[in-house]
């Protein structure tokens, strides 16, 4: 994990991440989701904040910092949530995308499941999670063909999301 972070903290290029669960659970997303069903807003946790100033420092630095997220529609509860705790990355200058699906389909050349991190598009970090979408670790993957077609995915993931803002405002 510290060579994750170490990564996801000081890439040189560009910071991709894609995330095709409907639910991701833990301890700390738990209580966020909590709040938000009580008030409406998605706390601004001290964890969020310091991501969303690396975040901010690294774009203004001329850096890449992208996301993908592929999403079932209708939304659950959950991914309103998800969607909504999105607003202080893009602030921060994340450029975070979304490819809504409906039942039965799924976007070309993405595989579901697929959830990884593609860091400078040399070094890739594929994420694990138990059927509940409780995080169980990051695996480093050094097979140079994983990586290639990660990055394939990567863009074509992008070539297929729409913009966080225009999803959200629609």
């Amino acid at each position: 994990i510290d060579r994750l972070w170490e990564g996801l903290t000081s890439f040189r290029y560009s910071l991709f991440r894609l995330e095709t669960l409907q639910q991701y659970s833990g301890s700390s997303e738990d209580e966020a989701l909590m709040e938000w069903r009580r008030t409406g807003t998605v706390p601004l946790t001290e964890e969020l904040r310091q991501w969303c100033e690396r975040i901010q420092r690294r774009v203004n630095d001329g850096r890449r910092v992208q996301r993908v997220h592929v999403v079932r529609e209708p939304l659950s509860d959950y991914m309103r949530f998800e969607l909504a705790s999105y607003e202080p990355n893009v602030n921060a200058g994340e450029d975070v995308r979304i490819i809504p699906t409906s039942a039965g389909t799924w976007p070309t050349d993405v595989p579901p499941g697929s959830d990884f991190w593609l860091i400078d598009g040399r070094q890739l970090w594929s994420m694990q999670y138990a059927g509940d979408g409780e995080w169980l670790g990051a695996e480093q993957v050094t097979d140079a063909q994983q990586i290639v077609d990660a990055c394939a995915i990567r863009d074509a993931a992008l070539a297929q999301s729409v913009s966080w803002r225009d999803y959200w405002q629609r």
